[in-house]
């Protein structure tokens, strides 16, 4: 199966980073497509969108500021099946990715994206004190999957942060 194509341009608001693309997503082409995931109505009820998206609009929100990539571009059925070896070419592209098209913050769904990348043992939730990539700002926020046992307004709480920051900040 073959990697989703990013939706990446300069300047956005927030470039979303997941793991990796579900089968689903990898069937279909679209990112946070596995009808399990929360993602969309996450965003929703966040107020980062004004409805509810659908996986097949994902392109769509480029024109909002938002963009979708993922640390490892590899279709799976779970996170556990990526390799060491994917984590560490997929942290050097994902670098070369924000220094490049210089996203305002990089959202990273899931703390165990986040700490693949920054190759600490351990973070907080939300803002980060210290962006790997300088000028960018490093938000963690917990994973959309179904499989997350956090409820549901836990999780929006915390992307409601990220609606702050992007909203009313410089």
């Amino acid at each position: 199966m073959k990697p989703i194509p990013d939706i990446i341009d300069e300047n956005l608001k927030v470039l979303f980073t997941g793991f990796n693309p579900s089968v689903r997503s990898g069937e279909t082409g679209h990112h946070y497509a596995n009808p399990n995931n929360r993602f969309w109505k996450i965003l929703f009820q966040a107020g980062l969108t004004q409805r509810k998206y659908q996986p097949d609009e994902d392109v769509s929100l480029l024109a909002s500021g938002y963009g979708f990539t993922n640390i490892v571009p590899r279709p799976t059925k779970a996170a556990d099946e990526i390799t060491k070896e994917e984590y560490q070419e997929g942290r050097i592209e994902l670098r070369k990715k924000i220094e490049r098209y210089s996203p305002k913050v990089v959202c990273f769904v899931g703390k165990g994206v986040y700490l693949q990348y920054s190759g600490l043992k351990s973070a907080p939730w939300g803002k980060q004190d210290k962006s790997i990539v300088p000028g960018t700002i490093d938000f963690v926020a917990p994973s959309s999957s179904g499989l997350v046992r956090m409820k549901l307004d836990d999780v929006v709480a915390i992307y409601k942060e990220l609606h702050k920051i992007i909203h009313h900040s410089s």
